[in-house]
């Protein structure tokens, strides 16, 4: 009995620890929420799982954002709040996970209740306004697919009396064909109310996507494209509003009522991030805030939050707005990166050096500084100073960063509460080179802290859209089998818009043709007398058709700027086809069993006649076929051997093509 538990205990053994590696991996973190309650003051903390360490990463570590039902908010990992009134209230929190593979762990909610209000209400990380701001937005993690993050409008009112307005959040930007955001939840605590999307279509209008938008305060062209800016104070809300429809497919308005001069407010809104999420990793995605503190007025403020789409939660990250441009008109562009970093460490950093690689394509003499954290001025060429100031070294395949003589504390640094002030950011732009192709760029960047080992971020990609190219194309095809053969052909070919390698293309030729035939056949028949009748016949024929081409998909390689070769599958049918046919017969008699003949006038003939039919001469073959000239725009010759699969099967195309 012994000796078989122990022998079905070594062969069950490893299925059961397989059982436990898979129940481990399906069973979700959790970080309960518990809490210390005296008086009217609350001290949160949670309990939080293990992190799951990134290999090559720096040390994972837990952010923190806690909402405390009231209104009030905090990114502290253990906030202490005081409640302003008696009341039960609902604590949350969501952990992000950093350098940490897996899902960000799951807090229920918390019930408090609070019944012995006596101080007043201590204020956390909120409302940090200043001079004239009345908008700001934050969010607690960058999006990634299929998670959720929070996003926190606060906004003020910054006139001298009561006033009544609304707040419009515009998302899921236009230029992505899904869309990447869903709001799950959006949470009120000042008697807002949201106002039905119904509401705002006599506002907005259906706009057509290519057309363009005219401010009269700016005097320029606001195209429907993505475009970021900071902060803004507008007086023309109905253009604003139009502006935003034009480059956003959803929004949700709010109204909020009686609110006094100098109070601030939050919003929260839970937004889930779609499956169907755009997945490049270097892509930005935007929301767009829209601020009207009174009703009566046109005065407003806007605001874009730009977002980088992440597959984990790194705090030094380089993304770019270049995920899809169109190739035509990017010359005219400024395409903008942007590389963030945070201070991981014990202490502060003095100088980081952010090593670029940037890929020949791009100007870097057109290099522009957008903005930077920690802010400071750029370093004069030629000499050294003692002060703080950002570095621009530029290099053949590199351009370097280096903030020098700064003081960025580390996220675990004593005294440290604040997160996001050990993160930093440069934003910068430049225009594209001379002569550039169009192909997909990648560029990542070494971060250095001082004299550390660098960490090195993800690739930001750039790729441009296939855009349309119209080919004018003529030529003359050969036929070798054919006698005294010709045609002319001309039509249209289809591809994408100056492919640096490899690309599709289709064609839709008309053309006209004609060629000559000659049979010759006889017939014998024999007399009563045994005289036996020749009748020897040269049939003529001329043929003219109107045929139609068709090439459904070719595949063609640029070797150089002037060299391509391309291969595909070729229809041809006749449209319309004519015979001219004229046959003459040749009568000849044959006596003495075939030792003489005798021709014979009374057995000639001659029958002329005209045949017409209709889409006939159904071929279908293959092709291989090379071009010289200007291969990916503009004027180029080529040559092209079409083999048909029925006769005649040999098929020489010459033509000249121009690519627009």
């Amino acid at each position: 009995m012994n000796r078989f538990s122990a022998l079905f205990t070594t062969l069950l053994f490893p299925f059961l620890c397989i059982g436990q590696i898979l129940t481990n991996d399906t069973i979700p973190r959790i970080a309960p929420i518990s809490y210390e309650i005296q008086g009217n003051q609350v001290n949160y903390k949670a309990k939080m799982p293990t992190l799951n360490q990134i290999a090559g990463a720096p040390k994972a570590f837990y952010t923190y954002y806690w909402e405390f039902g009231d209104g009030n908010y905090s990114f502290k990992s253990t906030p202490t709040h005081t409640y302003k009134k008696n009341g039960k209230y609902d604590a949350k929190l969501w952990a992000t996970n950093n350098y940490d593979n897996g899902k960000p762990p799951a807090s229920r909610p918390k019930s408090v209740n609070v019944d012995n209000v006596q101080d007043e209400a201590s204020i956390e990380d909120n409302f940090p306004f200043t001079e004239d701001d009345d908008l700001i937005l934050k969010r607690n993690r960058e999006p990634i697919p299929d998670q959720e993050m929070v996003f926190i409008t606060s906004y003020k009112n910054n006139n001298n009396y009561v006033s009544s307005g609304k707040l419009y959040l515009f998302y899921n930007d236009r230029q992505f064909k899904n869309d990447n955001f869903i709001i799950e939840d959006t949470r009120l605590h000042y008697g807002e109310r949201i106002v039905p999307l119904d509401a705002v279509t006599t506002i907005l209008p259906e706009n057509d996507d290519r057309s363009l938008l005219v401010s009269n305060s700016t005097s320029s062209l606001y195209n429907q494209t993505l475009f970021v800016q900071d902060t803004t104070k507008r007086k023309n809300f109905p253009l604003t509003l139009e502006e935003s429809k034009a480059l956003y497919r959803s929004y949700q308005i709010i109204e909020f009522e009686d609110m006094k001069p100098g109070e601030e407010r939050n919003i929260f809104r839970t937004l889930k991030t779609t499956p169907e999420m755009i997945k490049d990793t270097s892509a930005i995605v935007t929301l767009r805030s829209v601020y009207v503190p009174d009703n009566n007025f046109d005065n407003h403020t806007v605001k874009d939050t730009e977002m980088e789409i992440v597959t984990s939660h790194d705090p030094n990250k380089m993304s770019s707005n270049g995920f899809l441009m169109n190739y035509r008109l990017v010359r005219f562009k400024r395409l903008k990166f942007k590389v963030r970093f945070q201070n991981n460490g014990e202490g502060p950093a003095n100088t980081i050096k952010l090593q670029v690689d940037t890929p020949e394509m791009f100007d870097k003499s057109s290099l522009r500084i957008e903005g930077m954290y920690p802010e400071c001025p750029i370093c004069p060429k030629e000499r050294e100073v003692n002060y703080s100031c950002l570095d621009t070294i530029l290099q053949k395949d590199k351009i370097i960063f280096q903030f020098n003589r700064i003081y960025l504390p580390g996220s675990e640094q004593k005294n440290v509460a604040e997160i996001d002030s050990t993160k930093g950011f440069v934003k910068y732009s430049m225009k594209f080179g001379k002569n550039f192709h169009k192909k997909k760029t990648r560029s990542r960047t070494a971060i250095y802290f001082d004299k550390n080992e660098p960490i090195i971020t993800n690739y930001a990609t750039t790729r441009f859209l296939p855009g349309v190219s119209i080919g004018v194309k003529a030529g003359y095809i050969t036929v070798p089998e054919l006698n005294n053969q010709r045609e002319y052909f001309v039509g249209a070919t289809l591809s994408p818009f100056k492919s640096y390698r490899g690309y599709y293309q289709a064609e839709l030729l008309l053309s006209a043709s004609s060629f000559d035939e000659i049979r010759n056949f006889e017939t014998r028949s024999t007399q009563a007398n045994g005289i036996e009748n020749l009748i020897e016949f040269s049939e003529a024929n001329k043929y003219n058709s109107i045929s139609v081409y068709a090439v459904p998909a070719s595949y063609r390689y640029n070797f150089t700027n002037f060299l391509a070769m391309g291969a595909g599958i070729q229809l041809k049918l006749d449209i319309t086809s004519t015979n001219d046919q004229e046959t003459t017969g040749t009568g000849f008699i044959i006596e003495e069993q075939g030792q003489i003949i005798t021709p014979d006038r009374d057995l000639d003939s001659f029958v002329a006649q005209e045949i017409d039919d209709s889409f006939t001469n159904f071929q279908t073959g293959v092709f291989v076929g090379m071009n010289l000239g200007t291969i990916r725009i503009g004027p180029s010759l080529g040559v092209r051997y079409v083999y048909n699969f029925d006769t005649p099967n040999s098929q020489i195309q010459f033509y000249g093509i121009w690519k627009f």
